[in-house]
C-alpha cells in the first residue's frame, strides 16, 4: 500500500505538470519547436481564382495553406473591408480559420477599404512594424510596404519575420530602391531575420542581386512561381540574413493552380 503522504505528493506533481502543459499549448504553437521552421509565401490575388473573374473564394486559399501547415506565412494582395471583396477582412478570416496570429499592413486605400500584405504566425508575435518603401515620383508605381514582427518560438527563441510585395512595373527603379530599404533593417537587425514575399523580380535581375548582398535566398536554381498557368518565371522568394545560422532543408513550389495567379512557395529551415 502506498503511504498517504507519498500518494498526495505524486498527485500534486501530476496536477502541476498537467497545468504547465496546458499553458504551453495555449501560448505556443500547435507543435513544439524542434529546430525546424516551415515558412510559406503566397500572393493570394485577393482570393480571386484567375479562372473565375469577380469571384472571391477564400476557402480555396485557406485549403491550400492548411494542406501545407506552415508555421509562418507571408501573404500579399490582401483585401481588408474593400467593396470588391465583399467588405470582409481577409487577413482576419484566414488567420482565424487556421488558428494563427496575424498582422496586416496597409499599403494603400482601395475601394472603400485597405489593401496590403499580412504575416501570420503559429507563435506569439510582438513589436510589429510597417516600413513605407520608396516609390519614385513620376514612376507611376503604387506605394509598397515591408511588414515585420518579432516571433517568439519555443524555448525562449526569437526571430524577426517580414512580409513584402515590391513594385510590379517593368522599369526596376522602384524595386531597386525598395530592396535597398529592405536591406537596411536586414543589416541592423540583431535577431535572426527571415523575409518573404512577391518581389516581382527574377533571380538574375539587378534587384535580386542587390538582395543577395544581405540575404541568402532559399533557392539557387528556383522553380517558376508565376503565372499560375504554365509558370515561366520565379518572382516569389523566401530569404534569411546572411549572418543567420539557418540551413535550408527543403524548398518547394506548391503546384496549386486554381486559387490564385501565383504558386505558393514553402520552405523548411533548420536552425
Amino acid at each position: 500500500m502506498v503511504p498517504m503522504k507519498k500518494l498526495y505528493l505524486a498527485c500534486l506533481v501530476l496536477i502541476l505538470y498537467s497545468c504547465g502543459a496546458s499553458k504551453e499549448q495555449i501560448t505556443g504553437s500547435k507543435k513544439s519547436f524542434s529546430g525546424e521552421l516551415k515558412i510559406m509565401t503566397y500572393n493570394i490575388h485577393i482570393g480571386n481564382p484567375p479562372s473565375k473573374p469577380g469571384i472571391i473564394d477564400m476557402e480555396a486559399i485557406i485549403k491550400t495553406i492548411k494542406a501545407e501547415d506552415p508555421d509562418l506565412i507571408a501573404l500579399q494582395e490582401v483585401d481588408v473591408n474593400t467593396i470588391r471583396s465583399g467588405k470582409i477582412n481577409q487577413a482576419d478570416i484566414i488567420a482565424r480559420k487556421l488558428g494563427m496570429n496575424f498582422f496586416f499592413a496597409k499599403a494603400i486605400d482601395y475601394d472603400g477599404g485597405d489593401y496590403g500584405v499580412a504575416l501570420l504566425s503559429k507563435f506569439p508575435i510582438s513589436e510589429t512594424k510597417i516600413y513605407r518603401l520608396t516609390t519614385v515620383a513620376g514612376s507611376g508605381g503604387e506605394p509598397r510596404v515591408l511588414a515585420t514582427a518579432r516571433i517568439r518560438l519555443k524555448k525562449g527563441k526569437y526571430i524577426r519575420f517580414g512580409a513584402t510585395h515590391l513594385d510590379h512595373l517593368k522599369n526596376p527603379v522602384n524595386r531597386e530602391a525598395q530592396i535597398q530599404e529592405i536591406n537596411k533593417p536586414g543589416i541592423e537587425e540583431k535577431l535572426p531575420f527571415i523575409i518573404a514575399g512577391d518581389l516581382n523580380a527574377v533571380p538574375e535581375s539587378a534587384e535580386i542581386q542587390k538582395l543577395d548582398q544581405v540575404f541568402t535566398r532559399t533557392c539557387k536554381t528556383c522553380e517558376p512561381t508565376f503565372p499560375v498557368v504554365n509558370p515561366n518565371r520565379t518572382i516569389d522568394f523566401i530569404a534569411f540574413k546572411k549572418t543567420d545560422n539557418f540551413s535550408v532543408i527543403s524548398h518547394r513550389v506548391v503546384q496549386e493552380h486554381y486559387a490564385s495567379d501565383h504558386l505558393p512557395v514553402v520552405v523548411l529551415l533548420g536552425h
